[in-house]
Parts: C-alpha cells; sequence; structure tokens
C-alpha cells in the first residue's frame, strides 16, 4: 500500500478499535460484576452483554446503504452520536434493565458496514486484501486489549467508570471521523429486490453465516469463561491480566503463519476449517476437562488463535467477493450476520446457562460451530 493507504486504513483502523473497545470490555467482567445491579438474572446478563447485536444487525444494512446514498462521514459521525449516548446511560445505570438500555443504544451506532465499505473507497483493488487484513489484525488487537483492560479498569473504577472510559473512547473515534475527507458517492442505487438479490449468492451468504457463527461462540463464551474463572479459583478478577496477556501474545504468535498462509499462499480454504476446527476443539476441551490453571490458559490460547484468525480473514475474503457498486449493503449484510450473532449468543447463552447449567453453554457452540465447518468445507479453493 502506498503512503495514503496506510494512513487511511489506520485512520478506519482506529475508529473501529475505539468502538471495539467500547462493545467488547464488559465482557470479561460483566458477568461476576452484574450483581451489583438490581433485578439481575443469568438471562439477562446475557441479554446486557448481547443485547448491542440485535441494534446493530437491524441498523447495519440501512447504515451501509444511506452512506452508499449520501457518503460515509455524516453517517459515521451520527453512529459515534449514538454509540455516545448508549454509553453515558450505561455508566448512569443502577438497575440491569439500564444496562440493557445502554447497550441497545451502544449497538444503534451500527457503522462497521460504512467503515469497511469507506476503506475500500480509498484503497486499489489490487491492495484491497492487505487493507481489510490490516484493519481485521487491529481489530483482534483491539479486543484482545479489551480483555485485558477490562477487568483493570472495573476494578479501579467500576463498571460505572468502565462506561464512562467507553463514552470517551467514543469521543476520540468521532474526532479521528471529523478530520476525515467526505465525498458523495459516483453511483447511487434504490433498496430494491434486485439489487438485494445481488448480496444473496451462495458465496456471500457462507461468509454471513461464518460472521453470525464467530460471534454468537464469542459472546456465549464470554457469559461463563469468567464465571468459570471465579468458580474454580483459577484466578481472582483483578489478576485477570496475568492471565489474558500471554494469551494475547501468544494468539497472535499463532495467527502470523495461519494468516501468511491463506493471504500469500492461497491457502484461505485450508486455513479457515483448521480455524473453525481449533474453535470447535476448545469448546470440546471447555466441557470435558478439569479445568485449573494451566488447562484453561491452553484452552483459551486455541479458543484465540482460531478467533483472531478468523476475525483477521473474514472481512479480507469479503472485500474481494462483494462486487464494486453494491459493497456498502453487502458489507451491511456482512455485519449484520455478525451482530446478529452476538445478540443470539447472548440470549441463547443465558437462557442455556439459566435452564440447563454452566456446561451446556459450550455444548451448544460446538454444534453452532460444527454446522458452520460443515458449510465452508463446501467452498471452491480459489476463493
Amino acid at each position: 500500500m502506498n503512503k495514503l493507504e496506510r494512513t487511511f486504513a489506520l485512520k478506519i483502523s482506529s475508529i473501529m478499535a475505539a468502538r471495539m473497545f467500547g462493545l467488547f470490555m464488559i465482557f470479561p467482567v460483566f458477568s461476576v460484576y452484574a450483581n451489583e445491579y438490581t433485578n439481575t438474572t443469568p438471562y439477562l446478563i446475557g441479554l446486557a452483554i448481547g443485547i448491542y447485536g440485535l441494534t446493530q444487525a437491524l441498523l447495519q444494512i440501512p447504515f451501509g446503504y444511506l452512506s452508499d446514498q449520501f457518503g460515509r462521514k455524516p453517517i459515521l459521525v451520527i453512529g459515534l452520536v449514538l454509540f455516545f449516548i448508549g454509553s453515558v446511560v450505561a455508566a448512569e445505570s443502577t438497575d440491569i434493565m439500564g444496562i440493557v438500555v445502554g447497550r441497545a443504544l451502544q449497538g444503534s451506532g451500527a457503522i462497521s458496514a460504512v467503515l469497511m465499505a469507506y476503506l475500500a473507497d480509498y484503497v486499489s483493488p489490487e491492495q484491497r486484501a492487505k487493507a481489510n487484513a490490516f484493519v481485521g489484525a487491529q481489530i483482534g488487537a483491539a479486543f484482545m486489549l479489551s480483555i485485558l483492560l477490562g477487568p483493570i479498569i472495573t476494578v479501579n473504577f467500576g463498571i460505572s467508570g468502565l462506561f464512562w472510559s467507553i463514552s470517551a473512547l467514543s469521543i476520540v473515534a468521532l474526532l479521528i471521523v471529523i478530520f476525515m475527507p467526505h465525498t458523495r458517492p459516483k453511483t447511487q442505487y434504490k433498496m430494491s429486490l434486485h439489487n438485494f438479490k445481488k448480496i444473496l449468492n451462495y458465496d456471500l451468504l457462507r461468509l454471513d453465516l461464518s460472521a453470525f457463527s464467530l460471534h454468537l461462540v464469542l459472546t456465549c463464551a464470554f457469559i461463563v469463561m469468567p464465571i468459570l474463572l471465579v468458580d474454580n479459583n483459577i484466578i481472582e478478577i483483578k489478576d485477570n491480566w496475568k492471565m489474558y496477556l500471554p494469551v494475547i501474545l501468544l494468539s497472535f504468535a499463532g495467527m502470523i503463519p495461519m494468516i501468511i498462509l491463506a493471504e500469500k499462499y492461497k491457502k484461505t480454504k485450508a486455513v479457515l476449517l483448521t480455524a473453525i476446527g481449533a474453535l470447535i476443539i476448545s469448546q470440546i476441551l471447555f466441557y470435558k476437562t478439569t479445568l485449573n490453571y494451566t488447562t484453561f490458559f491452553a484452552i483459551m490460547t486455541i479458543f484465540f488463535v482460531a478467533f483472531n484468525s478468523l476475525e483477521a480473514l473474514l472481512p479480507s475474503l469479503l472485500s474481494r467477493t462483494a462486487s464494486t457498486d453494491k459493497r456498502g449493503l453487502a458489507m451491511g449484510m456482512f455485519s449484520t450476520s455478525q451482530f446478529l450473532g452476538a445478540f443470539m449468543g447472548g440470549v441463547f447463552g443465558g437462557w442455556i446457562y439459566n435452564k440447563f447449567g454452566i456446561n451446556s453453554v459450550f455444548l451448544f457452540t460446538t454444534l453452532i460451530a460444527t454446522i458452520w465447518w460443515i458449510s465452508m468445507f463446501t467452498m471452491k479453493q480459489n476463493n
């Protein structure tokens, strides 16, 4: 990539990272600290963690379409303002339903598809896979850093302080957007059934299923993993970083060769199947293994090598598959699937935990990931 493309990719990844911090910093702590709020139940814990995915899912396609019509920048500003309002609502809440409402408002700033389309607008087609892989890697880094920092901030400032930190991050992202260029799309189109059919081909739908499954498994896992850490006396919540930091470093070391194999040596299908297989193995191990520090650490590392690899590769694969003129709409469909998966993971993960016990959640995630692996097995090798 040239200097302009690298700079633009860095700005897009910074905005995306700020939002990822905001959405995911509660993952490693909320199910443990949720009892501080009134009217808390396991189901409402899952709903509070996953509800942002519902509003994201409902609004990704409208936001992507509107950005195709009126330009990316004004839609990004609207989305980040909504995200800020939701963060403030959650920070001021004392009842679990206030957190649910705040998280829903956070999710209504549904700009992931807009950011992905904005990146594609300013990066040449031959460099687009690199740019998407770069942004995907930054998203993975932001996610892992949020898992690391979430417990530290919460222990020192409480859940309310965590949400105020998220509000500050949304302002930083908004400042970045304000200084980005604004251009109107060259071509416009109507939101019609004909145009939707162009993004409902089998290759794109398979990627949509991938985004759905990955984030469903992630959300389910983070409903129960923090509780397992505490219940098994593996590590205190304030010392979570001692577990997560080495896991982060090892998972990125494991991700790099998988990205190289997929992007440089065109082994995308093999890498995807391997990563999904590793995800399945991690869920089975969580279900079957007696957990102590060593086993939890090893399983977490397997889980995050797989997650980070998939999170980086799927947007890159989508950018090569979607047509140029409907990119915003295709990205919207992809992001809708991603966040719908997060919502369903929160709802079903919380319900299964409440109804059948914490370990049953891993049986559910294993089933979903297995269906996903079978779907990807039919993918063409040249993708």
